[in-house]
């Protein structure tokens, strides 16, 4: 972990960096045990707050939901001493009343994509992690408040499912998500929060509604065009919501137990545990293990 660490980090679209206030600005190139993460991540000064934006597609859009190396992101993430997540995404809305150009900021997740690595552990150290309520509770909270606070129409709570893509649903599959009682619908949430959460790091997701993916009749089926028109005209509500969500964040005490995940969900005998394991998971572990080692 750095010295003088980052507490706040910020995944979404590259221009999310491109705002008004921002200075100090930095580049970052982080090589994580699991691979390189999306992009340099972007490191500088908002509201007096040090703030860290990694692309998650990369820039100029460059990689799939499917190839993201969500390990990569989390971890270099984490490295840096981030402890919590302001992840923006893009979701249709499977919803009547959920319209395009608003914003949700679910409490529930459906993890339906099929071809992604899930977990930071294996290779000799198992862990079973808790997660009934997947998303930060607290820190969505907040991140509703500024986004209300900054003009938006915001949903407070909602199930939301991530498909693998990266093609758009079928009608079929979108009703049957709709009769699932899901949400909202998009491609990157998971396995995101959940090695967050592995990671023992408060995650919240700001979800711009840009479609009613292809459920509808009235309207127009999802397309790239869509999805890129609202995302541009929603990047001044997200930016004017990260600038009061991250001063706010200086200043708010973690009200909720993500930061202790893995007190209890170590399950691997200690003495059995590999060394190259730990020291590759340290930045994750090492407190519980380091612990371990001095009652030792």
């Amino acid at each position: 972990m750095t010295e003088n660490p980052i507490r706040i980090g910020v995944i979404g679209g590259s221009g999310l960096y491109e705002m008004e206030g921002l200075t100090d600005v930095e580049e970052r190139a982080i090589t994580t045990p699991f691979g390189d993460p999306s992009d340099a991540i972007i490191t500088g000064t908002l509201e007096g707050v040090r703030v860290a934006f990694l692309a998650r597609h990369g820039r100029g859009h460059r990689i799939m939901p499917t190839e993201v190396n969500y390990r990569a992101n989390i971890f270099a993430l984490k490295s840096l001493g981030v402890e919590r997540i302001i992840a923006v995404s893009a979701c249709g809305s499977l919803r009547e009343h959920m319209r395009p150009g608003e914003v949700v900021i679910p409490d529930q997740l459906f993890d339906f994509t099929k071809k992604r690595d899930y977990t930071f552990f294996g290779r000799g150290l198992v862990i079973h992690i808790g997660v009934a309520d997947p998303l930060c509770p607290h820190l969505s909270h907040l991140m509703a408040d500024a986004v209300e606070e900054s003009g938006g129409t915001v949903y407070r709570g909602g199930r939301f499912i991530t498909i693998e893509g990266p093609r758009f649903s079928t009608k079929a599959e979108s009703l049957t998500y709709r009769a699932w009682g899901m949400d909202i619908i998009g491609m990157t949430c998971s396995p995101e929060a959940f090695l967050a959460r592995e990671a023992e790091m408060c995650y919240a997701v700001m979800a711009h509604v840009t479609d009613y993916d292809v459920w509808h009749t009235s309207e127009e089926p999802v397309s790239v065009e869509a999805v890129i028109r609202i995302l541009q005209q929603n990047t001044a509500l997200a930016q004017r919501a990260i600038r009061l969500l991250a001063h706010r964040l200086t200043v708010a005490e973690r009200a909720c137990d993500c930061e202790n995940t893995l007190a209890t969900a170590i399950i691997t005998q200690r003495d059995l545990i590999p060394e190259d394991v730990k020291r590759r998971l340290s930045p994750i572990v090492g407190k519980y293990l380091e612990k371990d080692a001095a009652r030792g």
